[in-house]
């Protein structure tokens, strides 16, 4: 038990745990905000429930599937800059 007090309080296990919960919790208000405020739809679809959620989400896998793409595309040999 000592070992985790001694730790830095941002990488003790309780303290991941609680942030990842805290962040849950937060996601999962400000979803459930989208009942509460009114919208007005620009484009039909962004009417729709927890539209910005699930579009952030999609669009935050998109970026980073592309960059992975893109990463093992620009990708060099470990040599690269050998001799």
């Amino acid at each position: 038990m000592s070992e985790e007090r001694d730790k830095h309080w941002l990488v003790r296990q309780s303290t991941i745990r609680l942030l990842w919960r805290l962040g849950i919790l937060v996601l999962i208000i400000l979803t459930l905000g989208d009942l509460v405020v009114p919208r007005k739809a620009a484009f039909g679809i962004d009417g729709s429930f927890a539209f910005y959620s699930w579009f952030g989400l999609l669009s935050c896998v998109a970026l980073v599937l592309f960059s992975k793409g893109l990463g093992a595309w620009l990708k060099r040999r470990d040599d690269y800059y050998d001799g």
